[in-house]
Formats: structure tokens, sequence, C-alpha cells
């Protein structure tokens, strides 16, 4: 079941420019795949290089824990009454740059959720290569306390 950047905006609190998600192309319980359009427009291209932009590495991590985050409130029996938070990283390898005109395949699989935590091993996919992978942590809060 595909979700559109729209569907994704009413889970993740997250707007440009830090929205890192375009589209997700399927989820079940434990995995999830989505998708970021890596495009020469964005701003972080002005300084991270001049003359060589390359996405920083931790901004493809984020875009791991943001999936991952869809994920797991997809797992929760309230999701749209939390917020789930990027709360750790481990094991984070970056493999080759990805560079504007990519397509970051992003695929999260659950390690363990929780009630209020999750840990998921991410890896990233540039042309079914592989650029980064970690493993990363969120918690869930009340979206109001």
């Amino acid at each position: 079941m595909a979700m559109t950047v729209r569907e994704i905006q009413n889970i993740l609190p997250h707007r440009y420019p830090f929205l890192l998600v375009d589209i997700i192309l399927e989820q079940d319980e434990k995995h999830i795949i989505g998708i970021k359009y890596v495009t020469v427009n964005e701003q972080l291209f002005q300084g991270h290089f001049p003359g060589f932009p390359v996405m920083p590495g931790v901004l493809i991590i984020e875009a791991m824990a943001q999936v991952g985050g869809i994920l797991f409130l997809g797992a929760m029996e309230e999701p749209h009454k939390h917020i789930a938070f990027f709360a750790g990283i481990d094991k984070a390898k970056f493999r080759k740059p990805v560079l504007p005109g990519d397509q970051l395949r992003l695929e999260i699989e659950a390690l363990r959720i929780r009630k209020t935590s999750c840990k998921m091993k991410g890896t990233a996919y540039v042309d079914n290569e592989v650029v980064a992978e970690a493993e990363v942590f969120c918690i869930a809060e009340p979206r109001e306390r």
C-alpha cells in the first residue's frame, strides 16, 4: 500500500525543509520501504559542498528514522495521539555518497517493538547499491501533555 507525501504529513510533524520522505512504497507490521528524491534544489547543497554537492550522512540517518517512525507509529493502537522521536543510533556505516538526482530507497526492519520504543535496522540504497546502514532507536511520546 503506497502512501503519498500528504498522508506522510498526517503522521509525521516534519515539514520542508526537514521532511525527508517523499513516498512510502510498502509497509507491513515489521518492514517499511520509503523513498527520498534527492534534488539539486535542496538548500543543503549550497554549503555541502560547493562544487561537489553531497547529501550529509546525518540526513540519510534522519530519513531512515522518519521512515522508521512511520513504521513504529503504525504498530501503535492510537498512532494519531503520539509522536515518534529519534532517540539513538548504532552501527552506522556510510558506503557511497548520495548525490543530487539520486533516488534514496530506505528499507527499515523492526528488530524490537515495545509500547513506547522501537529498535530498527535501516538500509539505504541508490540504484540497488547500499549507500548507508544503521540501527536506529525511536521513542513515542504523547502529542499533548
